[in-house]
């Protein structure tokens, strides 16, 4: 399944002030964090099934949806397959007229949690004979949960690399190894050897990061991050302050935040003339679904993938991704529950994995993986339907990002998560465009969140 680089997420703040301006905030017939679940979920499941924000659009999405199916043939599904809105779902849930399973960011499942929003899935589990820790990648467990309970079934990890154009590469005199974020410096002096530029315009990008998109991850290059163990917001961190400074130079050696977006918004991203086709990067970094576009130009690109590392030296794979989730108040949590288990099961998977293989097969392509939320899953997947394609150059790239898998990172969970990360998005912005410097950026970015984080208490 190809997901858009960057999407407006709407927040899950707007849904809980919603619930609470209804009437429908916690109440004593909801859960509370980590304790009574308000449902107790069994293994039957039958009836009426509805689902919001889940759209099986491709082959990956289809044949996990019909495996469910075979799975649940009583159950009768209806799918309102457009993308998960808050707002509808606080109208919906001011209502009483929720849908039974909803599929939304990870980011957003703890705050939900955290006001009595949607059920507690631990005991569901049980019923079912799962365990989160072995069918899920640990990380995306720890997202989607909240105190002690977990509240949601995580949907891929697909990780983040680096991807290298050799051609451009090579016509700046630089290499894939010179791109090692374990030394920042370096990076640095890679990128402005490898950037060209017409006077104060860039023509050819050194580097790439998906700011401010993939800032998280950069933060943890710098031993940084949004969230601390404990949820809370950690956004004025030393290490954090250091990360924004370091993107704020390889931005401005490039022109600066602006033109470097005005040249990105120009170029062919999922099109024949695409930026590795056309010499407009030397380097970016991408989660594994690019992988799946660039091979429509594969005789056209020359591309070396490598790891994103941390300041030790450890490479690293950062994935987000979305989550299925119980709505507080499903007609049917039994049959959502049952669904989302079904669409996410080690066999569903490898479902996605043939049905990705016959569609490569059919159109002469390479099958680049699918990268699920499960570490069994995607070993299967691995193992069965990716081989060497004879593209020294792609065979490379998948590899690198199956290696990657073994040191999995996401962001973490908190109950003002989406708040956090908006604030964090604010922070850069700043930054970046030169309105405050980057630790005043992030100090005031901390402020907002904390007092967030306290109002979510």
């Amino acid at each position: 399944m190809f997901a858009r680089r960057r999407f407006v997420q709407v927040s899950a703040a707007a849904a809980v002030l919603g619930m609470s301006a209804a009437g429908c905030g916690r109440d004593s017939e909801s859960p509370t964090p980590g304790g009574d679940t308000g449902h107790e979920f069994t293994a039957e499941a039958s009836g009426s099934l509805k689902t919001m924000g889940f759209n099986p659009s491709d082959e990956v999405g289809q044949s996990r949806a019909d495996h469910a199916a075979e799975q649940l043939p009583e159950v009768e599904v209806e799918m309102d397959t457009t993308n998960f809105d808050a707002q509808k779902f606080t109208a919906q849930a001011a209502a009483g007229q929720v849908a039974d399973l909803i599929q939304l960011d990870r980011a957003a499942v703890a705050t939900f949690a955290a006001n009595g929003l949607i059920l507690p899935l631990d005991q569901g589990f049980d019923v079912h004979g799962v365990d989160p820790a072995h069918q899920y990648y640990e990380p995306a467990i720890a997202e989607v949960s909240h105190g002690d309970a977990v509240y949601a079934v995580p949907q891929f990890f697909q990780p983040n690399a680096i991807i290298v154009n050799l051609r451009a590469a090579e016509a700046a005199g630089v290499t894939p190894e010179d791109f090692d974020t374990s030394d920042p410096e370096r990076f640095v002096q890679t990128v402005e050897k490898a950037t060209t530029m017409d006077g104060s315009t860039p023509v050819t990008l050194g580097f790439d990061g998906d700011i401010p998109g993939s800032v998280e991850m950069w933060l943890q290059v710098f031993g940084g991050g949004s969230i601390g163990d404990d949820g809370a917001p950690t956004l004025d961190s030393p290490e954090n302050v250091e990360a924004l400074t370091w993107i704020k130079q390889l931005l401005d050696l490039q022109g600066g935040y602006a033109e470097v977006t005005s040249l990105k918004n120009a170029m062919d991203v999922f099109g024949a003339e695409n930026q590795y086709v056309s010499d407009q990067v030397v380097a970016q970094s991408w989660a594994q679904w690019y992988l799946n576009v660039l091979t429509d130009t594969a005789e056209q690109v020359s591309i070396r993938a490598v790891p994103v590392k941390d300041r030790d030296g450890n490479a690293f794979a950062f994935a987000g991704g979305s989550a299925f989730a119980v709505p507080t108040g499903a007609a049917n949590p039994d049959a959502a529950l049952a669904w989302a288990l079904a669409a996410t099961s080690t066999e569903a998977w490898v479902k996605a994995g043939e049905a990705r293989e016959a569609t490569v097969q059919d159109s002469g392509g390479i099958n680049t993986g699918v990268f699920s939320g499960s570490p069994e899953a995607d070993q299967q997947i691995r193992e069965q339907f990716v081989e060497e394609t004879g593209d020294a150059d792609f065979d490379q790239a998948i590899a690198l990002y199956y290696d990657i898998l073994s040191d999995p990172r996401a962001t973490g969970s908190s109950r003002a998560g989406d708040q956090i990360k908006q604030a964090l998005t604010d922070a850069v912005t700043a930054a970046l465009s030169g309105e405050k410097e980057p630790s005043q950026a992030l100090t005031d970015a901390q402020t907002a969140a904390v007092r967030d984080y306290e109002s979510n208490g």
